[in-house]
This record gives C-alpha cells, structure tokens and sequence, in this order.
C-alpha cells in the first residue's frame, strides 16, 4: 500500500444546502441523483383536456400527469379559461391564449431561478417578471401573408434581489433560461401534431 493511499482520507458526499424560498433543496437533489441512475423516470407527459364554452371561450382543466414510472394527479384540478377581450369579438372571460403563453414563460423561468437559486445557497427576496409580446393580427385575420400569425417577438425581464452580489443573481437567471423546457420549446420549435374527430 503506498503512503498516498494509507493517508487518503474517506470521501463523504457533500450534503446539499438546506430549504430556501420555499424550494425543497434536499428533495431536489434527491430527485436529481435517482433520475441521474433511472434516466427512464424522467420521462414525463403532461395534459390538459379542454372544452370550447361559446364563441371565443375556452375552458381547460389541467388534473393528471404521467411520469417518474407512473400516474399522478394534482393535488387539485386547475382550471384554466381563455378567451378574447371585446375589442377582439370575445366575452373577456379569461386571458387570450398568447398571455397563457406569456405566463407559461414567467412562471418556468420563474421556477428555474428559485431552483438553482437554492441549489446554489441563495435566499431570494424578490423576483418579479415583465413579459411583452408583440403580434400583428393582419397574420391570423388572413390579410397578409407576409405576417407571421404569432408573437413577432418577446421580451421578458427580471427584477430579483436576494443576499448575493447582482452578478451572481444575473447568473442564476442565465442559468435558468438555459434550462427552461418553455424556453427552450419557444425558440427551438417543437413538432405539434394536429388531428381532429367528427
């Protein structure tokens, strides 16, 4: 036995940091290191069944998913209505689906931040988000075909605080849009596959 290997001293995983913000940090790591040697539970599908109401409104009910080997359900249905204002021949019933959209966007970078802000022992005390999307509706009114039918583009910003350097915050959200699946499906593409029954 060589002197390196009788003064090697025995290597300890190191504990992850505890609960901050409200993120459950040892149970993130957990979930990390079983997926890291069962890479077949992170596949996930996730649904919502909705149902046309009257003219422009929608109502979605978003209550079960499949994942981590199995069937789950929310703690609670969550339902969801969209709609168009009356400046767009809707009832106003709910948000138009591109600020579902909008949302969708906030609140995946939203998680990602408070995530890797715990995971790297920052206390949040503030994260708000301002998203804009600009659309022309000359696309989905069939008058131009020059004009793309969706957001010509977005724009979301931060304003984050917590008990680290602005830097280091700035880095937690770069990290969180580099791990976003709704950013990522925003500006990647995805396939969608439409069919229809009548």
């Amino acid at each position: 036995m060589s002197a390196t290997a009788e003064t090697a001293a025995p290597v300890t995983a190191k504990a992850p940091p505890p609960p901050r913000h409200g993120v459950n940090t040892p149970a993130l790591f957990a979930t990390i290191n079983v997926v890291k040697g069962q890479p077949e539970l992170a596949k996930f599908q996730f649904r919502a069944k909705s149902a046309w109401q009257s003219g422009t409104h929608m109502r979605s009910t978003m209550e079960s998913f499949a994942g981590a080997g199995g069937e789950h359900a929310h703690k609670a249905p969550t339902v969801a209505d969209s709609d168009h204002p009356a400046v767009l021949c809707g009832e106003d019933a709910g948000p138009t689906p591109v600020e579902w959209l909008l949302h969708a966007l906030a609140g995946c970078l939203t998680a990602g931040i408070a995530n890797i802000a715990a995971a790297r022992g920052v206390t949040l005390t503030k994260v708000e988000a301002t998203v804009e999307g600009d659309i022309d509706l000359r696309g989905i009114l069939g008058l131009s075909d020059e004009v793309r039918n969706g957001f010509e583009e977005i724009r979301i910003s931060f304003d984050i605080a917590g008990d680290a350097p602005a830097e280091k915050l700035q880095e937690i959200v770069r990290q969180s849009v580099a791990r976003s699946a709704v950013f990522d499906m925003l500006t990647n593409g995805l396939p969608v596959t439409v069919s229809a029954k009548a």
